[in-house]
């Protein structure tokens, strides 16, 4: 069975610090959402950099069992928590997710599973271009995240230059709904506003 691992090491520098996850969406946390989502197609759920023991209060206490894997290597953003969640995983195959991500669902994270066997990496891609905080990770990316992790070349996107991509099209996505709802995210309080008009 494959891994996941929701990424919570960023500083929400344009949130003013908030915990972005315990943000309300229709009436429940985004980290209860993802969890949800993600226990569809998992049961090794991990939670990646930061202060992680109220997420893993708030997880037992909504029944589910969540790890704490810290960052191997300190202050290097989604790459560093990548690694750490490459590393900490049970499985070969990593579903990686942001924590601000409340529209995510089990659908989309198991039809970017079902193509994990075509690449080192699956990624959607929209409009907006690539979405790496979104995506699924095999271990085969280990070896480029380390060398760009040594280089403090710390793109992600960067990273996709140097592994075999799966792109997940715009039109692959919207068969599971309206792709800009699933991969929309939580950067400011403009943004969180936003997104409550469109609850649940």
């Amino acid at each position: 069975m494959p891994s996941a691992a929701i990424l919570a090491g960023g500083h929400a520098r344009r949130y003013g610090g908030t915990d972005k996850s315990a943000l309300l969406v229709g009436g429940r946390s985004i980290l209860d959402r993802q969890l949800t989502a993600l226990a569809d197609v998992t049961d090794d759920l991990m939670i990646v950099g930061g202060a992680a023991a109220g997420a893993i209060q708030a997880a037992s206490g909504a029944g589910f069992e969540l790890r704490e894997v810290p960052d191997r290597v300190p202050a290097c953003g989604p790459l560093g928590g990548l690694d750490a969640a490459l590393a900490g995983a049970r499985d070969e195959t990593v579903v990686l997710v942001a924590c601000d991500m409340p529209f995510v669902t089990a659908a989309l994270f198991a039809y970017l599973l079902g193509l994990a066997g075509e690449a080192e990496a699956v990624v959607p891609r929209t409009e907006r271009g690539y979405h790496p905080l979104c995506a699924v990770y095999t271990r085969a990316c280990q070896a480029a995240v380390a060398r760009r992790l040594a280089a403090r070349r710390l793109a992600m996107v960067g990273l996709l230059a140097e592994v075999r991509v799966r792109v997940v099209t715009e039109g692959e996505l919207d068969r599971l709904g309206d792709h800009s709802r699933l991969l929309a995210n939580v950067n400011s309080p403009e943004d969180y506003e936003a997104l409550r008009r469109h609850e649940p």
